[in-house]
């Protein structure tokens, strides 16, 4: 019995070494949740910060295409790299508005001087939905503090405007992934559920929070589609 389990843990120890001896150190691929986290901080387009995941942003440009909104609404542009790509965007399907919405004032002249965008200072709080007549598609990003109530706030406000098929879409659930939930008071993920129990016209599409894997996205559950 000894014999046999001693060979067996031999033949284990050669099959090991034999993969790490054909798999060089530079050649091997070891990433997660934190190392992304990192890089997406350095994430820009056209030269302006653009903090995202690159995963979200092609599920976004994914979503954009299929049900071509006349208006997004961002919240939370910071220095305005997300507000530019989804306004270049619109610019390829030919039709649509970015109202991008914070507190302060962070952008250049590339954001400024786009026709497609409009900005709004004050916070979303401030923000008059009355801005949204006329529109007829409207999906709404928020990407603001990341706070529970602020999220849950953003979501009880926006959510009656979003049209049916389009998306509420709140970022940066990955906080709970990093550890950093305590911080925001349970964050993103918290307001998501208890918004969810109180409002049955949305539901978590899997088809974007699934896509490269189980919740392999900031926007953990965070594609809230409209379904009524």
């Amino acid at each position: 019995m000894k014999k046999k389990l001693s060979n067996r843990l031999l033949g284990l120890y050669y099959f090991v070494k034999k993969r790490l001896r054909f798999v060089p150190e530079n050649e091997r691929v070891s990433f997660d949740s934190k190392t992304i986290s990192d890089g997406h901080f350095h994430v820009t387009y056209r030269g302006i910060p653009a903090i995202r995941c690159p995963f979200d942003y092609v599920m976004y440009q994914m979503i954009i295409s299929e049900l071509k909104p006349d208006l997004v609404i961002e919240i939370g542009t910071n220095h305005g790299g997300g507000a530019l790509y989804i306004a270049d965007l619109m610019d390829k399907i030919g039709q649509g508005m970015v109202h991008t919405v914070d507190i302060l004032d962070k952008t250049g002249e590339l954001v400024k001087n786009h026709p497609r965008i409009k900005r709004f200072l004050g916070g979303w709080q401030e923000y008059d939905i009355e801005k949204t007549s006329g529109f007829k598609k409207i999906l709404v990003i928020e990407d603001a503090s990341h706070m529970y109530e602020d999220t849950l706030g953003a979501l009880r406000k926006f959510s009656p405007i979003i049209s049916v098929g389009s998306y509420f879409i709140v970022e940066d659930g990955i906080v709970n992934e990093l550890g950093r939930e305590k911080g925001f008071y349970g964050g993103p993920l918290r307001a998501i559920r208890e918004f969810l129990a109180e409002n049955k016209n949305f539901t978590v599409d899997r088809t974007y929070c699934d896509m490269f894997g189980k919740n392999a996205t900031f926007n953990v559950n965070g594609y809230l589609k409209r379904l009524k």
